[in-house]
């Protein structure tokens, strides 16, 4: 009988034992660390932090620069656009309620997604060992292979 290594505390293990990109991207758009699921990635708004607090896996190799801000306008503009269309068709309101109603749901929206989505973008560099993140998926998995 063979006894199977055990996990980290702190490593975040998925059907396989290791983080696919898909489960990095999601622990990253819900603000959590890809490495070990459990350390907040974030430290304000929009600040990555350095290194996780749970596991310490270093987080300050991303490079989300204005990626996250552009797939959110997408986001946005692919929401908003069927709806203003869709009311302005059915009941035609006046263009005061289009004035109130719109760019409240732009800033709503906007401010609401840009967080995750700057963290499944960072996930997702980290899952795929982009920009310094490369390093460190070599030495992931060569402390696997050992």
């Amino acid at each position: 009988m063979t006894a199977e290594p055990a996990l980290n505390e702190t490593q975040f293990s998925g059907a396989s034992g290791a983080v696919t990109p898909l489960q990095a991207v999601r622990l990253g758009f819900m603000g959590r660390c890809p490495h070990c699921g459990k350390g907040r990635m974030f430290r304000a708004f929009l600040k990555v932090a350095d290194n996780c607090p749970a596991c310490g896996e270093e987080l300050h190799h991303h490079r989300a620069d204005d990626f996250p801000a552009y797939v959110v306008i997408v986001i946005v503009g692919h929401i908003l656009v069927p709806l203003v269309l869709g009311v302005e068709t059915q009941f035609a309101p006046p263009y005061w309620v289009h004035m109130m109603l719109w760019p409240t749901l732009v800033v709503v929206l906007s401010l609401a997604l840009l967080q995750p989505v700057k963290g499944a973008i960072v996930g997702l560099q980290w899952a795929v060992g982009m920009h310094g993140f490369e390093q460190a998926k070599i030495d992931r998995a060569a402390r696997c292979r050992a």
